[in-house]
């Protein structure tokens, strides 16, 4: 029944702590959870896109505006352990987690990310744009380094790769959190137990390579801002206004 199906899950709950209620916040007249599911739907990749929230409010939210919702248990720890509630709710072959807090995914994004999926060894695929130079040394962005075959090889909040003798590398690859996995790779997630280097880091994607499970990455068009914080809001409704002219 799930053959050939694909599910766009975005994980959206309230009870974020940096920026209070963030999925609901309003961006250019529309909740930012909103804007994060058009995208998705309108890349008329995927066969359904739901938001997955432990909220009511979320829930009500979302059917106000004829969004499809699946009701997961607060008790969920990531992203990915909500994207394995929906997946038994709703049968697929590929599940992409959607982070609800990037209001600036296009639908072009969609296309890199399950483009992986032709190569029959890809169990979990996600993307990456070049980092821009103001955040190679940021944190709060997320570098990936990949062998030849575009298996990830780490991801860190550092600087990777580290350019020891200055020759002015400008190779650095920023991660866009979006992820597909087949429904085995997301049960296998599922299963294990959250790992050291993912707990290090504060990355949930550790535990699939600690685990040696791998990673595919492709290359997307177009940066995005994930919100954290009030500034990132301000920041991205600037951005979404200036698109709608």
């Amino acid at each position: 029944m799930g053959e050939n199906r694909i599910v766009g899950v975005i994980p959206a709950r309230l009870g974020s702590t940096r920026l209070s209620r963030k999925v609901l916040r309003s961006i250019a007249g529309k909740p930012m959870v909103e804007w994060v599911w058009r995208a998705a739907a309108d890349s008329g990749l995927m066969d359904e896109v739901v938001v997955a929230t432990d909220s009511d409010e979320v829930a009500e939210a979302c059917r106000e505006r004829e969004i499809p919702v699946a009701m997961t248990s607060p008790e969920c720890a990531s992203g990915s352990d909500r994207v394995y509630e929906v997946s038994r709710q709703i049968e697929a072959e590929i599940y992409v987690n959607i982070q609800g807090d990037e209001p600036l995914l296009t639908p072009e994004h969609f296309a890199p990310l399950l483009g992986l999926f032709s190569r029959p060894e890809v169990q979990v695929s996600t993307i990456c744009v070049p980092c821009p130079v103001e955040d190679i040394a940021n944190p709060n962005a997320v570098k990936v380094v990949s062998a030849a075959d575009e298996r990830a090889l780490y991801f860190s909040r550092s600087t990777i790769p580290f350019d020891r003798d200055r020759t002015g590398f400008t190779g650095y690859r920023k991660h866009l959190g979006l992820y597909a996995y087949r429904k085995a790779a997301l049960e296998q997630f599922a299963a294990l137990a959250p790992s050291p280097l993912e707990q290090i880091e504060r990355l949930e994607q550790l535990r699939l390579l600690e685990n040696g499970i791998s990673i595919y990455v492709a290359e997307a068009a177009g940066d995005t801002i994930g919100v954290d914080v009030e500034e990132d809001l301000q920041r991205v409704e600037v951005i979404l206004l200036g698109r709608s002219r």
